[in-house]
């Protein structure tokens, strides 16, 4: 089953209307997308690089690269994974596709994650790495994480409802996860003993194309990608289909 325009349209609708409301909680609204992501670089900056002064010249942005992809990652898998919960009171009132919570989630933060890619660009080039022939690959390769990201971000969705504490598993994994991506380290510093393990975590491939796109200016790993891109595809298609296959199971599930 395919979404009708009306639903697209309720999706769109109340992914704006929660980035409304989120920045009607604060004093300074919408800024706070800007000053969040500012504050946390400059936490990383004054840390790594003023006061540890760890790794080289370049650590600074190597660490700042791979943790605005991750986060990206992180942030809409753990906000969606009560999503479908959430929309008790709407489940309520009216039938709407169960599929469009999650969905919401993964625009509104779509939309932030653009906030912060675009002041990490910003920072790249005053930090002296310039615009290359790469930049082209840089849509695909934010296309393949989207695809990626949707994938995982659906997965958590459509299981949380059915066993709640999953949520709390789910954090807990992101968490290990986030120590086995390559945010800290270089995969040339792994044995090649370990590389392959290595890379069986697609968020590895992800932050290093990342890396070489806008630091390097070289053009990523395309199998890689494709590999991540297809994996991500897969598993967003087959959660779609079991979320709108399980649809009248999940207002029950909520009233739990």
């Amino acid at each position: 089953m395919i979404l009708s325009t009306r639903y697209r349209d309720l999706i769109l609708y109340k992914a704006l209307a929660d980035l409304r409301a989120e920045a009607a909680k604060t004093y300074i609204g919408f800024l706070w997308w800007v000053l969040d992501p500012l504050i946390f670089m400059m936490i990383f900056y004054v840390v790594f690089g003023l006061l540890l002064k760890r790794g080289t010249p370049d650590f600074v942005s190597f660490l700042l690269v791979g943790l605005v992809s991750w986060r990206w990652l992180q942030n809409t898998i753990i906000h969606s994974a009560t999503s479908i919960l959430g929309g008790r009171g709407l489940m309520q009132q009216v039938y709407v596709p169960k599929i469009i919570f999650p969905l919401v989630v993964i625009l509104t933060d779509l939309v932030k994650f653009g906030v912060v890619l675009g002041l990490l660009l910003i920072y790249l080039w005053l930090a002296g790495f310039n615009i290359g022939w790469a930049y082209l690959a840089l849509p695909v390769l934010l296309l393949t994480q989207f695809l990626l990201i949707v994938g995982l971000t659906l997965f958590v969705a459509a299981l949380v409802p059915f066993a709640p504490d999953l949520k709390y598993l789910v954090e807990h994994s992101l968490q290990i996860l986030f120590y086995f991506s390559g945010i800290f380290f270089s995969s040339s510093t792994i044995s090649e003993n370990y590389k392959t393990y290595f890379y069986l975590n697609p968020m590895a491939s992800i932050i290093e194309a990342y890396r070489d796109i806008l630091m390097h200016q070289k053009w990523p790993n395309w199998l890689a990608l494709a590999l991540v891109a297809a994996l991500g595809l897969i598993i967003s298609l087959l959660m779609y289909r079991w979320i709108m296959r399980n649809d009248h199971l999940y207002p029950k599930l909520v009233q739990r």
